[in-house]
């Protein structure tokens, strides 16, 4: 019986996640109101989001993949940090997030240990980002280096392109 449950649970879980032809290793939130944004502390001084888009990275250091997609998000965060603030949220400790030194980090970061907005979105894998614009709707969301549906400054300054500001 269990084994039955956890099979349907899992097919449930692959087949709501999948949207737009990507895997999105969360709940969807594509065009609605993304949670509210809590953190626990900042590592770095809290950015100004008023007015910008927003793009949150849930992630953790012991992540390959993660630390693969940071000179990315530092790509994005340097081409278009007029518009767009970057953040990085670690459910780790401050401790473990500040003994990373390699790559370096160039956008906000902070952490919440009680994972409380990656509960929220309903995050089952990492890294994952959501793009949300100064209305707080997600424009995007996924994982940032799936093949073919990368994200980079370009797909993000089209993405504000389309939706303004």
């Amino acid at each position: 019986m269990k084994k039955t449950s956890l099979l349907g649970a899992l097919v449930l879980i692959a087949s709501t996640a999948w949207t737009q032809g990507k895997p999105l290793y969360a709940k969807s939130y594509l065009g609605q109101k993304a949670p509210d944004f809590v953190v626990e502390k900042w590592l770095t001084p809290e950015p100004a989001m008023k007015g910008k888009y927003v793009l949150i990275d849930f992630w953790a250091t012991w992540c390959p993949s993660c630390r693969e997609a940071i000179p990315k998000l530092n790509q994005i965060q340097k081409k278009l940090g007029d518009r767009l603030v970057v953040i990085g949220i670690s459910d780790e400790t401050e401790e473990v997030v500040r003994k990373m030194t390699a790559p370096s980090i160039d956008y906000a970061e902070a952490i919440d240990t009680q994972a409380r907005m990656k509960n929220e979105f309903e995050v089952i894998g990492i890294p994952n980002v959501f793009l949300i614009d100064p209305h707080g709707i997600v424009r995007w969301q996924g994982y940032p280096l799936e093949a073919g549906y990368e994200l980079t400054p370009v797909v993000v300054e089209k993405l504000m392109q389309r939706y303004g500001k």
